[in-house]
């Protein structure tokens, strides 16, 4: 265990459910929830998505604690240290390179809500909906603005790297992740005071067993694993700071738990203020930036001083919630270039830092200025979502879970669960089939109708 015992570790245990809390909630939860909850039925898509974190998170985000414990190294790493010598290591690497691809684009997205941040405050977004759509789609196919907020958010989030463990990501995120609730919950009030807007109360807690179909279950499904941050390298590159006495199971429902608090509430953030003017509650991945300014609007036409606070503050919660995400991405490839290539924190920060910004440019040059950057008829962009978010990410979870279920020692598996024995081993048959049987064919459900294969 010495391997354990040489490594920084959170100082805390509310710093270990803070900061992983905070690795898993993110722009998932408070941009892609709403809008996916919107076109599949509302409530019954919660609730099909609340078995799918019960029955495929929490054993897919235990199985990434335990490599990252039990490795106490990066992602990389790890998974090498799990099974001495064998190919399984590429999983590895798959997960450090999943996690550097997606750093570099969704630091694009976050450089977006920077700038709705200081468009909300200076009264930027005030407008009929052709307006607003209009300054989405100028700013983001703008040459040099999208790539200014790009690069300023990585260097936010380098400053918080370089810091180191317990005085970076653990001291921020005990700051931010209570900042993100305060928000969201003064956020929820106002739009749930609104006239009308127990109609969205309704469509979010109230289901309507009728709309569920294939779609929604493999909908939630993916939700699922995109919102917990499963087989990104971010899990199990935290779980590597993790004491001995961390109780993985406790950790993994407090984290999920959290998790699925925040989706739910930015869903009664966003839709009883969506209905009450009348928006349909489907309107999909452009609700946050060109319909919600509009809806903010409106909602609020006889009160545009709280409008205008509300609005700020929603950006900002998006900042908050993009940034806390932002920042486990980052520290996976850092902690990779740290340990492999043997250099200080500060240095493999700077080669991240650097680099993202290089691949975050040319992503947000591919949405407009040079939209010639292009592969397979898909933007840089959109082709670096779509091969993290529906390729890597599928396969990087399928394989974690035959690799723990049929490939690691059980007993290694069991002694890690159990904390080496002193902690309730109780539901561990539970979790071993899950991890054995049930998210292999999960996953692979996930993978395979993103083909239309089914």
């Amino acid at each position: 265990m010495s391997k354990t015992t040489e490594r920084v570790n959170f100082g805390s245990k509310l710093g270990v459910v803070l900061a992983t809390a905070g690795s898993a909630v993110g722009l998932g939860n408070v941009w892609r929830f709403p809008y996916m909850a919107g076109e599949n039925g509302g409530a019954v898509f919660i609730i099909i998505y609340l078995m799918c974190v019960l029955i495929l998170g929490i054993p897919c985000m235990v199985s990434e604690f335990i490599i990252g414990r039990h490795g106490a190294a990066n992602t990389a790493r790890a998974y090498n240290r799990m099974a001495e010598g064998s190919a399984w290591k590429y999983v590895g690497f798959l997960g450090v390179i999943t996690g550097f691809l997606i750093t570099g684009y969704y630091a694009v997205v976050s450089g977006w809500c920077l700038q709705y941040v200081c468009g909300a405050a200076v009264g930027g977004l005030n407008g009929d909906a052709e307006y607003v759509q209009k300054y989405f789609a100028d700013f983001s196919s703008h040459p040099v603005k999208p790539i200014i907020t790009t690069v300023a958010f990585l260097v936010i989030t380098h400053f918080v790297i370089v810091r180191g463990v317990r005085n970076g990501i653990e001291k921020v995120s005990k700051m931010m992740m209570p900042v993100l609730f305060i928000l969201l919950l003064i956020i929820v009030v106002a739009s749930c005071l609104l006239p009308g807007a127990a109609d969205g109360i309704k469509f979010l807690f109230k289901p309507d067993f009728s709309k569920v179909d294939s779609g929604v279950f493999l909908g939630a499904l993916g939700q699922s694993f995109y919102s917990l941050s499963i087989a990104m390298g971010c899990i199990c590159t935290y779980a590597s700071y993790y004491s001995r006495h961390t109780n993985l199971l406790n950790s993994a429902l407090q984290i999920s738990l959290v998790d699925c608090m925040v989706a739910i509430l930015a869903g009664l953030m966003i839709f009883p203020a969506a209905f009450s003017v009348g928006i349909s509650p489907d309107s999909g991945a452009k609700l946050v930036f060109i319909t919600l300014p509009n809806v903010f609007q409106q909602a609020f036409a006889s009160m545009p001083a709280l409008g205008y606070a509300i609005s700020v503050l929603f950006y900002l919660l998006l900042a908050v919630a993009a940034l806390t995400s932002l920042i486990s991405l980052h520290e996976v490839s850092t902690a990779f270039l740290q340990e492999e290539m043997k250099v200080s924190r500060a240095v493999a920060a700077i080669i991240v830092t650097v680099s993202c910004s290089v691949i975050g440019a040319f992503c947000s040059l591919s949405l407009g200025a040079w939209d010639g950057l292009s592969l397979f008829g898909m933007s840089l962009f959109d082709l670096f979502d779509f091969v993290t978010g529906q390729i890597f990410l599928p396969i990087g979870g399928l394989l974690t879970c035959i690799f723990m279920g049929w490939v690691v020692s059980k007993d290694t598996i069991r002694d890690e669960f159990t904390n080496w024995g002193t902690a309730r081993g109780t539901f561990f048959g539970v979790y071993f089939f899950c991890v054995r049987y049930v998210c292999p064919v999960c996953i692979l459900l996930i993978f395979l109708h993103q083909f239309d294969i089914i």
